[in-house]
């Protein structure tokens, strides 16, 4: 990510006017599983500085995060790197470990609140899970996001993994383990969050 930030600040984007975007995820924005550089939160740095737009990037994603690791964890990189969008990828492994989605919701909106109150727009990147989970877990989990996202005043991807994990040929999309996707993937990731991040930096 050094050399988008290099980029950057060749095109006099970097600096006190910058904007930041600060990234709260797990592994699917913490490049699990695939060269350094080619997740979709580096290729987000790449192409805001290709577009020229004054944002730098800082990603926080920890893989195997929960939402409960991400609330406990926001106060300090709020106060550490003072971001004007906050950009939250996180309750895939609340799902992963059966955590009550009352819980997962309450994260949501504690960290939504966080950073609003630290004065940064927040956009959630929602989630779903596979099918043996449930039909009415599903449905309910997929919902719990885009409840969150209205009640609280954030912007909403709907579904991070729309065009990867939906479509007929998904298991080439993904690595083994059928839960991270492969690097090809990541642009797909990166088309679905940038019309939802853009007019935040604007």
């Amino acid at each position: 990510m050094a050399g988008a930030a290099g980029l950057l600040a060749a095109a006099g984007a970097q600096g006190a006017s910058a904007r930041r975007v600060l990234v709260v995820g797990d592994s699917l924005s913490a490049e699990y599983g695939i060269p350094r550089g080619s997740g979709w939160v580096a290729l987000l740095e790449t192409r805001l500085a290709r577009e020229r737009i004054a944002a730098t990037v800082v990603n926080a994603s920890i893989s195997g995060d929960t939402t409960s690791g991400g609330r406990a964890r926001l106060p300090a990189l709020l106060a550490r790197h003072k971001p004007q969008v906050a950009l939250i990828e996180l309750g895939g492994n609340d799902a992963l470990r059966g955590l009550p989605l009352a819980s997962t919701e309450a994260n949501l909106r504690a960290m939504v609140r966080a950073a609003k109150a630290a004065g940064a727009r927040v956009l959630i990147a929602g989630m779903a899970v596979p099918p043996n989970y449930g039909r009415q877990y599903g449905e309910d989990f997929t919902a719990l996001f885009g409840t969150v996202a209205k009640a609280e005043g954030a912007a909403l991807v709907p579904f991070l993994l729309a065009g990867v994990a939906d479509v007929p040929n998904a298991d080439d999309l993904f690595q083994p383990d059928r839960i991270h996707p492969k690097a090809e993937a990541h642009p797909r990731l990166l088309a679905n969050v940038w019309p939802v991040l853009l007019p935040l930096l604007k």
